[in-house]
């Protein structure tokens, strides 16, 4: 008896003990639990990586949806602006075409009066050299009264 047989009785008693306590089968189990547990692993985690996808998907449309809605905004707001400045452009022109209107009708106005007056210092610088010529002509007479009269009634004419 050698130390090989005691090795080789060291070694039988091993396995009988292993397979006395059921190790083989405590391995296969702790093995097929293991797998069982990857399995429900990668289960969750195909799942979890659709529904990554799917939201993705709700993800870029509303995005879409979104730039789509912007795109209609901003459009919209040109639209408005377009027209904002339009109405601007034609409120202008109408303040413009009144305030022409305005100022010829001043003009005009000015026009009028300065012709008015013009006549008017006409009339008086006529009636009066009328006067005098009269009266340098009819110095001596009694006819002052009848002249007189005569250049205010011409003075009521021409004015």
């Amino acid at each position: 008896m050698d130390n090989t047989f005691w090795t080789f009785v060291g070694l039988i008693l091993f396995f009988v003990l292993i397979v006395y306590l059921k190790a083989p089968g405590l391995v296969g189990k702790s093995l097929d639990d293991r797998a069982t547990r990857i399995r429900k692993e990668i289960e969750e985690a195909r799942e979890l990586k659709e529904e990554a996808k799917q939201q993705l998907a709700e993800y870029q449309r509303r995005r879409r949806e979104a730039e789509e809605e912007a795109k209609e905004i901003v459009a919209g707001a040109k639209r408005e602006a377009d027209a904002l400045l339009k109405d601007a452009k034609r409120r202008n022109e109408e303040y413009v075409e009144r305030r022409t209107a305005m100022a010829e009708a001043k003009i005009a106005q000015a026009e009028n009066d300065a012709i008015a007056e013009v006549r008017a210092s006409a009339v008086n610088v006529a009636v009066e050299a009328s006067a005098k010529i009269i009266a340098d002509r009819n110095a001596g007479g009694g006819n002052g009264i009848f002249i007189d009269n005569s250049i205010a009634e011409v003075r009521k004419r021409l004015n």
